[in-house]
């Protein structure tokens, strides 16, 4: 690979017909910074998160009144987990079940629909769509970069329509600035709050969790979203932080939540935050001064895990993991020490500014080898085909099949871990066969006004084409089969 190969598809994300003659690539990459948009257009259709979160406390308010209904008519046969879990099982009744107990079903189907099909689609075409459009790749990489950094899974029934708004909303805005605001931005956002169960830790000596306990009702705390901050979004999982931490970090963390869920009495001590913002509940917070990674806390309310959150950021422990996941991500799976040192170094002298830990990157002469040093993800591979044929849009159905199909749905990773950054989990020949299958398909709807595939093979690989590729394609029985051998070739595949 030369210079303009690697800036076009190492760190871009592949080349277009138009956007493949780069004289300074170096400089072509600095200069999107001036230029990114942080709300593209094909993100304006997408509905607001207020709107979002209304459906879902709808939805769960609804859920919970049939629930308790069905209670009543026949205790024995309605489970009593969380309510979205309840009216999912309730789907899977027999037929003989309570009618009262199949009305718990009908809110989950409802909204799981609407929640599927208006709000995940849309949002999962938006993303294709707006990377394919894009003028500033290597910004857009980074997106997609700390959107998987801080992983939600849309696979739970009440993130579904909320996955994507915490990349549109947390990520986008703050790509381009501190690492710490990104930071509080995500962990404040909805997706995150209730993917990680953030809304349902109560403080045990809180003034709910006095009552609740005077009643027989113990409630206690949840350290999902603790645990997960310090061990994937800042200090790694060998950080230097104990079980301990976690545990305090989660009495810091309660009271936070989303305003708009609740109903009723309860939502008047979440003050008067717009439906599906973030809000403080101090009626659950857990009060008292804590020690977290050696620092004693004694800030009063949410500026106490706000404070937390800030030292995190600063942390040599945080500098450290983050570099080594950029290193890995540009450089190759076995991240480069030096080129780590240097990135954290970066991030350190600077406050935690990810342009200047982004120049370093660019700077890194370990990030422009010229042998491929890694295997495009299924997104990756996607986003550049459809650069590559030079398609404009993806309906929202289409762009949904073909991640499912590829094995990488957005926002679907099944874990606050996110999607593996190593060849090893992409490149089995399952995985291939696939994208042999979706390349067939692409080439029939995106390609068709491409001319010579051999040209394009060419344009879109410059400097890096081998001959046996560019044989391959000469070779092909037409012009659809010639794009679609393009697309599943090695140097296509790899950047």
């Amino acid at each position: 690979m030369d210079g303009v190969a690697i800036a076009l598809n190492r760190f871009g994300l592949g080349s277009t017909p138009s956007q493949h003659a780069l004289s300074d690539p170096r400089g072509w990459l600095l200069a999107q910074a001036q230029a990114f948009v942080p709300r593209p257009p094909q993100l304006a259709a997408v509905e607001s998160r207020g709107q979002i979160v209304q459906e879902l406390g709808d939805y769960l308010q609804q859920a919970q009144q049939q629930r308790a209904a069905a209670r009543a008519q026949a205790p024995a046969m309605v489970p009593a987990s969380a309510p979205g879990a309840n009216a999912m099982q309730a789907m899977d009744r027999p037929s003989g079940a309570p009618r009262a107990a199949a009305n718990v079903a009908q809110p989950a189907r409802q909204f799981l629909q609407r929640a599927t099909r208006d709000h995940y689609q849309a949002m999962s075409a938006a993303r294709v769509n707006a990377a394919v459009a894009s003028e500033t790749p290597f910004v857009e990489r980074l997106v997609h970069f700390w959107a998987n950094h801080f992983a939600v899974s849309a696979d739970k029934l009440q993130v579904i329509g909320l996955a994507g708004l915490l990349e549109f909303e947390a990520i986008r805005p703050h790509v381009l600035g501190r690492f710490s605001d990104m930071l509080l931005a995500v962990e404040q956002h909805p997706a995150m709050l209730l993917y990680l169960d953030q809304v349902q830790s109560i403080g045990p000596n809180s003034r709910a969790g006095q009552l609740a306990a005077s009643r027989g009702n113990q409630r206690g705390l949840n350290e999902n979203l603790g645990r997960e901050i310090m061990e994937l979004h800042t200090l790694g999982v060998h950080g230097g932080y104990s079980q301990a931490d976690v545990t305090e970090f989660a009495r810091a963390l309660t009271g936070w939540t989303v305003a708009g869920l609740a109903r009723g009495p309860a939502a008047r001590f979440l003050g008067q935050a717009p439906t599906g913002e973030f809000a403080f509940a101090d009626l659950i917070h857990e009060p008292g001064e804590r020690t977290i990674v050696g620092k004693r806390y004694g800030q009063p309310g949410e500026a106490q895990a706000r404070a937390v959150l800030m030292d995190l950021a600063a942390n040599p422990a945080t500098a450290n993991h983050l570099a080594t996941k950029l290193a890995r991500h540009f450089a190759g799976d076995e991240p480069p020490p030096a080129m780590v040192d240097r990135l954290a170094k970066a991030y350190l002298s600077s406050g935690g500014d990810l342009p200047t830990v982004y120049r370093a990157i660019v700077a890194s002469p370990e990030a422009w080898a010229t042998q491929p040093v890694k295997f495009k993800t299924p997104w990756e591979w996607l986003v550049s085909s459809l650069r590559g044929l030079g398609a404009t849009t993806l309906p929202p159905q289409a762009a949904a099949l073909a991640l499912n199909e590829l094995g990488q749905p957005s926002w679907k990773p099944g874990s606050p871990a996110g999607w593996d950054d190593i060849a090893a989990s992409w490149a089995a020949p399952d995985a291939l066969l696939r994208r042999v299958e979706v390349a067939q398909r692409l080439v029939q709807t995106a390609g068709a006004g491409q001319g010579d595939p051999r040209a394009l093979a060419e344009t879109l690989l410059p400097g890096s084409l081998t001959e046996a590729t560019r044989t391959a394609i000469a070779r092909a029985e037409s012009p659809q089969q010639g794009l679609a051998l393009l697309l599943v070739s090695p140097e296509f595949m790899r950047r």
